[in-house]
């Protein structure tokens, strides 16, 4: 191994050893911050794309990528919590760990406040078994949250968002008023065409060809 690697790899080991679901929780959140940072670029230095369209489309590639990697986040930590709470409790424990636990007559094991790594007198051997069970426990915990984060709760909620997103459009394009004059900025002007539900459905094509799975991240 490369002597400039070491210092990167012994950084992993020592925060991310005995931790494998805090690892893949923090790398899915790189990768969902780099896949984002792929698409905006990508609409950026698309000649294609009109400069108008881009002002519209660029924010709301961010947003969505806010949506995405704030919900990835908060729901596989979630589930990662929970398996090690069950796990560091007791109320989930691997068969040798928990005969242990009974022959050594160890109370409270599995109810709330207590703590197998300080009250259950484990030996060398029952430590090693325990952290083994818990490290398999929280890549279990972090890979459900991590399929249900991407593969239900994201999508929906970016939708909904979307949706409102364009209720507001359509509602802007229905109603297009000067403020000013409070009239009808087509009846001051007879040239100018008023926009259509075309108009909208083909700044979403022009979105979603330049990045056919924009914003989504599959499992």
């Amino acid at each position: 191994m490369a002597n400039f690697l070491k210092p990167f790899v012994n950084w992993v080991a020592k925060n991310y050893g005995d931790n494998i679901g805090k690892m893949l929780i923090h790398t899915g959140v790189i990768g969902w911050i780099l896949s984002s940072a792929a698409q905006v670029v990508a609409i950026m230095i698309n000649d294609k794309i009109p400069k108008k369209q881009k002002m519209y489309m660029i924010p709301q590639e961010i947003a969505d990528a806010g949506v995405n990697i704030i919900s990835f986040y908060l729901i596989t930590q979630t589930f990662k919590g929970l398996g090690s709470k069950l796990v560091d409790t007791g109320r989930w424990l691997s068969g040798p760990v928990r005969k242990f636990l009974l022959d050594n007559n160890i109370q409270n094991v599995g109810k709330k406040g207590f703590d197998v790594l300080t009250q259950g007198h484990l030996t060398p051997e029952m430590m090693t078994k325990f952290k083994d069970f818990r490290s398999g426990m929280d890549v279990i915990f972090t890979t459900i949250g991590t399929v249900l984060s991407c593969n239900i709760v994201t999508p929906i909620v970016r939708n909904e968002i979307a949706a409102n997103r364009q209720k507001k459009s359509i509602k802007t394009m229905e109603e297009p008023y000067n403020v000013v004059s409070n009239q009808s900025i087509f009846t001051q002007n007879p040239y100018m065409k008023r926009p259509t539900m075309d108009s909208f459905t083909g700044n979403s094509y022009a979105r979603t060809s330049v990045y056919p799975n924009s914003s989504s991240l599959k499992i």
